[in-house]
């Protein structure tokens, strides 16, 4: 199989090693004797209709060509018939030119975040001028708030009741913070927040570094239209905290200030002039959305039996929402 695919593409004395980096999609490095490629074989039960992301790489990669020469970006390899979305035993592959550098697994210092909040930024600073338009929606409804809220409505209207019971101190604590609903609505129906090419997945591991230094963002299956609170809010979500949700010790959620100075100080110098007043008056306001937002869905899936993130034990998906309760907390008290 893996051969034929190779052919496509007139890759000769090919060697693929598997990378394990990446939940989503399967990847592989490949050595040929045209070069080092990237193979991706797209998780279609996550990426409903593949040739969206495929149109979205594709505008973003012809931009910079015609506008940004020197833009860092992981442009698509048609195969041999020009095609950069392959369709083969029911599957979908696509490639990419290898960028030299090392995605982090965790982020460990103040200075990684600061690097990778600017790469984020620059890379939807560069787009400024991108005709937003011209990008598909890849997965609707991404980051709702609204939409989140309504289906924990729905799950503790429909949910499993001995769960309701367990859970019921933390869907109070979900309750009382629904105000957040309010306020994003009120952003995203603002004149002065505006729809700008946004990554969505804004996680360290989406970043390549080398030496200390952030050189380009990658995974841009999740990019399409947005708000910038969006990528700030993940961010926050997952670079101010030592450990991540799977911990279990609430003691150890803490938030480290320097992370939170370095995400505003390294986004804002790529992204600070063409942000609105009304957008930086947001700023706190994005870890505050996307923390809930996580925690929302986490509880969701644990009153609806786990249908939807992979659990090990029957506790895991409460234990993940009280770890960004207590994440929300401790942002609350840091902003």
């Amino acid at each position: 199989m893996m051969q034929t695919i190779f052919d496509q593409y007139g890759w000769e004395n090919a060697i693929a090693i598997p990378l394990s980096q990446g939940l989503i999609n399967h990847t592989y490095e490949l050595q040929t004797a045209q070069g080092d490629f990237i193979l991706q074989n797209i998780n279609t039960q996550v990426f409903k209709d593949p040739y969206t992301i495929d149109h979205n790489i594709k505008a973003i990669g012809q931009y910079f060509h015609n506008n940004k020469k020197d833009q860092l970006f992981t442009h698509l390899v048609p195969n041999l018939r020009g095609e950069t979305l392959i369709e083969w035993e029911g599957k979908h592959y696509r490639a990419f030119k290898k960028i030299e550098g090392i995605a982090l697994d965790v982020l460990t210092n103040a200075s990684q975040a600061n690097e990778a909040a600017y790469q984020f930024g620059k890379f939807t600073a560069s787009l400024n001028e991108f005709p937003i338009g011209a990008l598909k929606v890849t997965i609707p409804q991404f980051h709702d708030l609204a939409l989140r809220y309504h289906q924990f409505e729905q799950a503790l209207m429909h949910g499993d009741a001995k769960r309701m019971e367990t859970a019921k101190e933390a869907i109070l604590f979900l309750k009382s913070h629904q105000s957040y609903v309010k306020r994003w609505l009120d952003f995203t129906t603002n004149k002065e927040a505006h729809l700008r090419v946004t990554h969505h997945d804004t996680k360290i591991s989406n970043v390549l570094f080398k030496d200390e230094e952030a050189i380009c963002v990658i995974d841009l299956d999740t990019t399409m239209p947005g708000y910038f609170i969006s990528d700030v809010g993940d961010m926050c979500r997952t670079y101010l905290c030592p450990v991540n949700e799977a911990c279990q010790d609430l003691d150890q959620i803490k938030i480290l200030p320097e992370r939170w100075t370095a995400i505003q100080n390294g986004y804002l110098k790529a992204m600070g002039e063409f942000l609105t007043p009304f957008e930086k008056d947001h700023f706190a306001f994005s870890g505050q959305s996307i923390i809930y937002m996580q925690a929302l869905r986490f509880l969701t899936d644990y009153l609806q039996l786990d249908p939807y993130y992979k659990v090990d034990r029957p506790s895991q998906n409460l234990d993940r929402t009280l770890n960004q309760n207590q994440l929300l907390i401790e942002f609350n008290q840091l902003v």
